[in-house]
């Protein structure tokens, strides 16, 4: 195998596969990227065992050929060479050795036998769809950061892809929850959805598809079975196991009678909540909200730092509430919301709280209150 590559094209493409890459693995292999050249491209993959990632780029390959070559080591090589430089890659089978030369700097890497590198089959992924890149990203952002990081719940450690019914439209949902807050958020359902399997697409998979999107205007192509997910973003294609769960039944936990009604200007309520939450104490973050007629007041305390209150301007006239809150989940989710007015939908004092966007119905969160 012997190529040249414009520098840009090649960092590029290693950002986009060396971040699969595990910094620690027990198979020597698994820290490798796979390196083919063919005619007027070369094509680089990466993978974990559970995803795997496949990148092609135009590159004049004057030998086809592939080796297999560290992955953290080459990204930082070619991170470091000075822009608008040409890189030669040269296989050197009979040593088990990569050439890397650009200028006058020459690199001499270690490889490992392309006989080695795992392929992940793909297998029949009879449901295909698209969805717009500004589509999949807003389902993304809104959902994830309510995924848990709680490896013994390990079928929450994902976002729940599913074709339902809304209002008697067809919509795809995407829902995540940690047992504490809970995020769900809907699309008109892409053609080719309707028949699909409800799967959980695994956190590292939604936080890899997450950096393609920023690069990626257009369409995303999105082919999944009952175990696996693939996700076409323009050359780069990855494939994902999916997790072999049951989600939970989401719908039993997002009540229906909540009568007591806020609203509040959203910008200016997280605004108050960062503010007041400076004095919560670091393990609990808790902060209270109390609310009458048109005013709500944040506060909290805590026996090292005092106490902080502050009051803002409502729209309530039910009767008055005292509710406590993760202030760091309060923020989490007002984030995510890009209109004006944020609603919130209480009880008591004890049972789960509704948060919507105002301007934007297609998602809702589900908030567990605190004891403060």
């Amino acid at each position: 195998m012997k190529l040249t590559i414009d520098r840009a094209a090649l960092l590029k493409a290693l950002a986009h596969v060396q971040s699969v890459v595990e910094r620690r693995n027990t198979i020597p292999i698994l820290s490798n990227v796979l390196l083919q050249a063919g005619k007027g491209k070369l094509s680089l993959s990466a993978t974990d065992m559970d995803l795997a990632v496949v990148e092609t780029v135009p590159a004049n390959a004057g030998k086809a050929g592939s080796t297999t070559a560290p992955a953290h080591t080459l990204y930082d090589i070619v991170r470091k060479l000075p822009d608008g430089a040409e890189v030669e890659l040269e296989a050197i089978p009979d040593k088990a050795q990569l050439v890397l030369r650009a200028g006058r700097s020459r690199f001499t890497l270690a490889c490992l036998p392309v006989e080695d590198f795992p392929v992940m089959s793909d297998g029949d992924l009879p449901h295909a769809f698209s969805l717009a890149t500004g589509d999949l990203k807003a389902l993304i952002d809104r959902t994830r950061f309510a995924i848990s990081t709680e490896e013994t719940r390990y079928y929450l450690n994902g976002i729940y892809l599913h074709a339902t019914t809304a209002d008697g439209a067809a919509v795809l949902r995407g829902v995540a929850t940690d047992g504490h807050r809970l995020a769900r958020v809907q699309l008109a359902l892409p053609e080719g959805a309707g028949k699909m399997p409800g799967v959980i697409v695994p956190r590292k998979t939604v936080g890899e598809i997450r950096k393609l999107l920023d690069e990626h205007d257009g369409t995303v192509e999105i082919s999944l079975s009952e175990t696996k997910i693939r996700f076409a973003v323009g050359p780069i294609t990855l494939t994902s196991k999916l997790i072999d769960g049951t989600f939970p039944e989401y719908e039993r936990v997002i009540p229906q009678n909540n009568d007591k009604i806020m609203e509040v200007r959203c910008k200016e309520f997280a605004q108050a909540v960062d503010r007041v939450s400076t004095i919560s104490t670091e393990k609990s973050r808790a902060i209270k909200l109390a609310m009458s007629k048109g005013a709500l007041t944040l506060s909290a305390t805590s026996p090292e730092a005092g106490s902080a209150t502050e009051e803002i301007e409502v729209s309530y006239s039910a009767a008055p509430i005292e509710i406590g809150f993760n202030s760091r989940y309060l923020l989490d989710i007002t984030e995510q919301m890009s209109g004006g007015d944020a609603q919130f939908a209480m009880a008591d004092a004890g049972s789960p709280t509704i948060v919507r966007d105002v301007a934007d119905a297609s998602a809702l969160y589900v908030l567990m209150p605190m004891r403060v």
